[in-house]
C-alpha cells in the first residue's frame, strides 16, 4: 500500500493559492493538488496496490479513488485541549470546534461518497486510537483479499 500524506504533497507540489490570515492557514489549490495526485493513484492501481490518503477533508477527492472513508471524531473537551496545546489562535480553535460540533467533515463525507463506505471512528483516548488501528488493519486485510493483493504488496510506502 502507498501512504499519501496530502499535507506533505501540498507543500511538495506548492498546491497553495493564497493565505487565510484570520485562520492562520494556507488556501488549498484543489485542482493543482488533484493533478499532482492523479498519477500517484493511477500508478498504485496499475501496480495492484492500494493507497491510504491521509488528510483533514475528503470531499475534494473523486469518489472513484476510495473504497473506504474514515472520519475521525473527538469529543469537544478533548479537541479543545489538543488545539490549545498546538497553539491555535482563539479564532482558529473556535472554527475547528464549531466544525466538530456541527459534524461538518462527517456530513461532507456522507454527501460526497456512498454512505456505505463512510465510517465515523472515535479518537478520544489512546485505547480508541489503538482499536482504530486494529480496525483499519482488518479492513486492509479484507481489501487485500478482495483485490488479490499479496502480503508482500502490503508494505506501506510513504509518498
Amino acid at each position: 500500500m502507498k501512504h499519501l500524506c496530502v499535507g506533505d504533497l501540498v507543500r511538495e507540489h506548492s498546491c497553495v493559492e493564497g493565505r487565510d490570515e484570520s485562520l492562520e492557514t494556507n488556501i488549498l489549490d484543489e485542482d493543482k493538488l488533484l493533478d499532482a495526485m492523479e498519477p500517484m493513484i493511477q500508478d498504485a492501481e496499475e501496480e495492484g496496490v492500494g493507497c491510504v490518503v491521509d488528510f483533514h477533508v475528503c470531499e475534494i477527492f473523486p469518489e472513484r479513488w476510495f473504497d473506504l472513508v474514515l472520519v475521525l471524531r473527538t469529543d469537544t473537551e478533548i479537541l479543545y485541549d489538543r488545539l490549545t496545546s498546538r497553539g491555535y489562535s482563539d479564532h482558529k480553535r473556535s472554527e475547528n470546534m464549531e466544525s466538530e460540533i456541527m459534524q461538518v467533515i462527517l456530513e461532507e463525507a456522507r454527501e460526497a461518497y456512498d454512505r456505505n463506505i463512510v465510517h465515523e471512528v472515535r479518537s478520544n483516548t489512546v485505547e480508541e486510537m489503538e482499536a482504530n488501528v486494529q480496525r483499519v488493519e482488518q479492513w486492509v486485510a479484507q481489501w487485500m483479499q478482495d483485490n488479490n493483493v499479496t502480503e508482500d504488496d502490503n508494505n506501506i510506502d510513504n509518498e
